[in-house]
């Protein structure tokens, strides 16, 4: 996992964390991760703020799915509201849920038309590719090489940044993600869609056939890949020649993350057949979606019940509606182009003077800063990426790092950063690079 903490350097740390790190592992057991070289402790938040247990405070550059800001008074109001009032499944008649749809559908695509909840974005990706796979009658899924969709069973088998110890599907096929560092933008829509088909192909021939492909529009693990939006088009009409689904992964780039528009798939201008949702749908309330044409789920409906006891509850209805209207009243999307632009042109400046900075990416609060050894080679340095993560964390400032080298700097705050905030961040991102 790209900024994961080392257990083996344990020792190194203070006695509180030491022995906090080493309770969490004899609790929770191996397979959770901490961030960072000294891992930070977290006891309260606020807006764009952390507080670890004596009172530091930290600026938080990373968390989308706060995405309105940490205990947002709003959101914190509507939960405790509903939760004082009822909290119970979608098989009673409730207008709080039907409200809310209405309301979330219309902001999408004019084909989408039915919405189902779920409760994370990895089970609102399972439930996706289900219906896409009865839908079609075929089983196969293509992902870019880095994707991240989930880690149920079925999700986990088609998210390759997982790890090369975690197996992927035998009708999984990748492909590369649109590398507008390394390609030039117009040939980067016809190559993707040139890989899309030949793995579409390799599919038909073993008997799988294409159920779906599902990306993320900003390639957020990939390495944050933003720009041009010409790129998914083609590759959505190979798949629809093929028979396949169209599946947008608006988990992490939903919302008005990218500022430009409030979901990631309309930058690229087209309508997927399947949106999913979650992250920073409830901001921080674990609610999810996914949104679909009546035809697509037709059938499935018809063979299949659909529940979720949590999914779609009274009180993730009331989260999510509220972090929908915040988003609309305090104008966030537009915060996030304005404070993202800010935050690339600041970077830009720094790029001048710091030949490590190969590449800046990214749309709205949602940037990258691809790091190499040098510009004419554009060799990964994920040693310098680390570097700059973990210089920025000791300055209580957080990030993190994403792409198969690990060399990418990602830089996703809650949508309510500010210009303030973004000084401090290139302040204090100035001071990590001058002491590399």
């Amino acid at each position: 996992m790209n900024n994961a903490f080392d257990p083996a350097s344990a020792a190194g740390l203070s006695e509180r964390s030491r022995k906090l790190v080493e309770r969490r592992t004899a609790l929770l057991g191996p397979a959770y991760r901490l961030f960072y070289n000294d891992p930070v402790e977290v006891a309260r938040a606020k807006g764009v703020l952390l507080y670890d247990s004596e009172g530091h405070e930290y600026l938080d550059a990373y968390n989308n799915v706060v995405s309105v800001g940490h205990c947002h008074p709003r959101v914190v109001a509507a939960i405790s509201e509903q939760l004082g009032t009822l909290c119970t499944h979608t098989r009673y008649i409730q207008e709080g849920i039907l409200n809310y749809a209405e309301d979330l559908l219309g902001t999408h695509a004019d084909n989408l038309k039915h919405v189902m909840f779920t409760c994370t974005g990895s089970e609102a990706n399972d439930l996706a590719l289900r219906i896409a796979r009865h839908y079609t009658g075929k089983r196969g899924i293509i992902v870019t090489d880095e994707a991240y969709h989930g880690n149920s069973d079925l999700t986990a088998s088609f998210s390759p940044s997982l790890g090369a110890q975690s197996p992927l599907g035998t009708w999984v096929r990748r492909v590369p993600a649109p590398d507008s560092y390394r390609v030039a933008p117009d040939q980067m829509g016809p190559m993707m869609a040139a890989h899309v088909a030949k793995e579409i192909e390799d599919l038909e021939r073993r008997g799988e056939g294409l159920a779906a492909f599902i990306a993320d529009s900003m390639f957020s693990s990939d390495g944050i890949f933003s720009h041009p939006t010409d790129v998914l088009g083609p590759v959505r009409d190979v798949v629809h020649k093929a028979g396949g689904l169209f599946v947008a992964d608006e988990v992490q780039s939903g919302f008005g993350r990218s500022g430009e528009r409030l979901w990631g798939y309309q930058r690229h201008g087209i309508a997927p057949d399947i949106v999913t949702m979650g992250k920073p749908m409830g901001n921080g309330y674990p609610v999810a979606a996914v949104a679909l044409s009546p035809d697509i789920v037709k059938n499935f409906g018809r063979d299949n019940r659909y529940f979720n006891t949590f999914g779609g509850n009274s009180v993730a209805m009331a989260a999510a509606q509220a972090v929908l209207n915040v988003i609309r009243d305090e104008k966030l999307q537009e915060n996030s182009l304005r404070v993202g632009k800010m935050l690339r042109d600041g970077f830009a400046e720094l790029a001048k003077r710091y030949e490590q900075i190969g590449d800046i990416r990214g749309s709205g609060l949602y940037v990258g800063l691809e790091l190499v050894k040098d510009r004419a080679s554009k060799q990964p340095d994920a040693a310098a990426a680390a570097a700059v993560v973990n210089g920025l964390r000791a300055r209580r400032v957080l990030i993190s790092a994403t792409g198969a080298n690990a060399n990418t700097l990602k830089i996703r705050p809650p949508l309510v950063f500010s210009e303030a905030n973004a000084d401090r961040l290139l302040s204090e991102t100035e001071k990590v690079f001058a002491a590399l």
